[in-house]
């Protein structure tokens, strides 16, 4: 098995940022809609709010993955010493 390459961190990196992006608006739009009224928030406010939290995440999570998956794929431990020989 080969060491992972540079492209296929950025594609884990996309497809795990799509689905925890995902997460990260419902649970913020949920909380916003169900604690609103208690903090006079719309749903039209909560939707924005989940928007604007989901898009800054996604931008920043973006980087700190990548960085993280670079700097694990530097790393053998844990991995299958006869799967890395091969």
């Amino acid at each position: 098995m080969s060491q992972a390459t540079p492209m296929r961190s950025l594609a884990k990196t996309l497809t795990w940022r799509i689905v925890a992006t995902t997460d990260t608006f419902l649970l913020t739009y949920f909380s916003a809609t169900f604690m609103g009224a208690d903090l006079g928030i719309t749903t039209e406010q909560a939707t924005g709010l989940a928007a604007t939290v989901a898009g800054l995440e996604l931008v920043t999570k973006i980087a700190l993955y990548y960085i993280h998956e670079r700097g694990w794929a530097r790393f053998k431990w844990g991995m299958d010493e006869q799967a890395i020989a091969n």
